[in-house]
């Protein structure tokens, strides 16, 4: 049979400054053909370039990518501030509409970083713009030099940086085989009232909601806020959560 295919977003990108494209990280593409097994097919995070139903009649599973961009306050009833931008609302729209339509056709979505806060706020989750900035939390952002500037170094950036407790008997756990993984952090905007279908299955030491499914969805519907991406070729957590995006999408792909 046929590989699976699986329909990765892209977000806005714009070359020299100039040139408006559409981007999507290679590790993304790598870690759907690589550890899921399936065939990655880009689409642009566009309203006006991507029909949601016309995708979900070709592909057989989404993944939400993390991105630059945070989610625009307005799609959680709160304030934009320059502060908090890029901003990438044409993927905001895409995305959101698409998570509701691959729960409700039960069409396999896993989000990560910025997939997983989308896919929490089209379940009417809020989102707050620093989770740095609350009491007691850590700073999930990338490592930095003295200088501001990102660390060069990737082993440094997507190291695992802190712990994530799961749910005794959610679906991580018992998919994951334990009940506390370790694992990399690289965002700023994370969650900050979770919507009533959000069943919250993982958090970090600080309190940072780090793992999601969507309630009473027929199909796999997971989110992790750390990049999961990055090393599922040699990750056995991330490996895992890939794997079994995989085996969703190889009985869609057979339902089809």
């Amino acid at each position: 049979m046929p590989k699976p295919l699986v329909g990765v977003i892209g977000s806005m990108h714009e070359i020299e400054g100039r040139f408006a494209a559409q981007r999507v990280g290679e590790r993304c593409l790598r870690a759907v053909a690589e550890v899921a097994d399936a065939m990655p097919i880009m689409f642009a995070g566009a309203p006006d370039l991507t029909d949601v139903k016309r995708l979900l009649d070709v592909v057989d599973g989404v993944l939400l990518t993390g991105a630059r961009a945070n989610v625009h306050p307005s799609n959680f009833g709160a304030e934009a501030h320059p502060s908090h931008e890029p901003y990438d609302e044409n993927r905001d729209e895409v995305a959101l509409n698409l998570t509701k339509a691959c729960v409700e056709r039960g069409v396999p979505i896993f989000g990560v970083c910025r997939g997983f806060q989308e896919m929490s706020v089209a379940f009417d989750s809020s989102l707050h713009p620093e989770i740095r900035d609350l009491p007691g939390r850590m700073n999930h952002r990338a490592p930095r030099l003295e200088s501001g500037e990102i660390h060069p170094d990737p082993e440094v950036v997507f190291a695992d940086r802190h712990d994530v407790n799961l749910l005794s008997d959610g679906v991580f756990a018992q998919m994951l085989g334990r009940e506390t993984i370790r694992v990399n952090s690289l965002h700023g905007q994370g969650i900050s009232e979770p919507g009533d279908r959000i069943v919250v299955e993982g958090v970090a030491e600080d309190g940072t909601i780090e793992a999601i499914r969507v309630a009473d969805a027929p199909g796999f519907a997971l989110g992790v806020q750390w990049h999961a991406e990055y090393d599922p070729q040699c990750n056995p957590i991330n490996r895992t959560l890939f794997q079994a995006f995989g085996i969703a999408l190889s009985k869609s792909a057979s339902a089809r």
